[in-house]
């Protein structure tokens, strides 16, 4: 069955061509631009709700099968129609647990309260001060990020020593493409910035990063990255 992923660029659908390249699995790779800053027609076309990533599975005759969206539903398909079960730890793994918990700690907590925090701080500006709604939620994205950083601290990848898995390919995005949106600091964590260097140094996201988003830096510093508002007003598209 042919795969195809429908990547907009600049976004958390990165996560699938990486996956991809780990697994060895050939895929059909179409890009999408954003326009300029939500999802163009392209993709509404495929997803009427204007989101990213959509996978689509073809038979041997080109007929349609399949179109499915949402990353991590995306990745658990993959990883068990197309690989095998790799990246994927089983219920009979000592670290199973550790990997279901990180595995779903980007989409169910980390990436929503980023969104959450991004809104409020645009929209209730005059409220920033201590003991403020905003304050609390920086306050609880920061306990957040030392949580994981305690992780990666102890265990070279989220599953556990030795262990990349899904779990990483889905958190990586939360914090180096997503800090576009909301820029926030990483300087005070060390063990996630040691992280984020080891998999970007993966061969399998050089490949897909090539492939999906040439042109994008990695975002994998500590300081806060160029907001990508500010980045569409120095090329003129705001």
């Amino acid at each position: 069955m042919a795969l195809t992923i429908h990547h907009l660029q600049v976004s958390q659908s990165e996560r699938i061509p990486w996956l991809c390249e780990e697994l060895n699995i050939f895929y059909n790779l179409v890009l999408h631009q954003r326009a300029p800053f939500l999802s163009p027609q392209s993709i509404k076309d495929i997803n009427s709700l204007g989101q990213a990533p959509v996978i689509q599975v073809f038979d041997q005759e080109g007929k349609l099968e399949l179109t499915l969206n949402e990353s991590g539903a995306c990745v658990e398909y993959i990883i068990h129609k197309y690989g095998k079960s790799q990246l994927a730890l089983p219920p009979s793994h000592k670290n199973y647990a550790d990997y279901l918990y990180w595995f779903h700690f980007a989409n169910s907590g980390l990436q929503p309260h980023i969104l959450t925090t991004m809104q409020i701080s645009r929209f209730d500006t005059g409220s920033l001060g201590p003991g403020s709604y905003v304050a609390g939620l920086q306050d609880r994205l920061r306990r957040m990020l030392e949580r994981m950083d305690e992780r990666l601290g102890k265990n070279e990848y989220l599953a556990g020593d030795g262990e990349f898995s899904a779990a990483d390919i889905m958190n990586v995005f939360s914090l180096t493409t997503m800090r576009c949106f909301y820029p926030f600091d990483l300087t005070p964590y060390p063990g996630i910035l040691a992280w984020l260097e080891r998999c970007t140094g993966r061969e399998g996201y050089k490949k897909a990063r090539a492939k999906a988003d040439p042109e994008l830096e990695l975002m994998i510093e500590g300081k806060p990255p160029k907001s990508f508002r500010e980045r569409l007003v120095e090329q003129g598209k705001l």
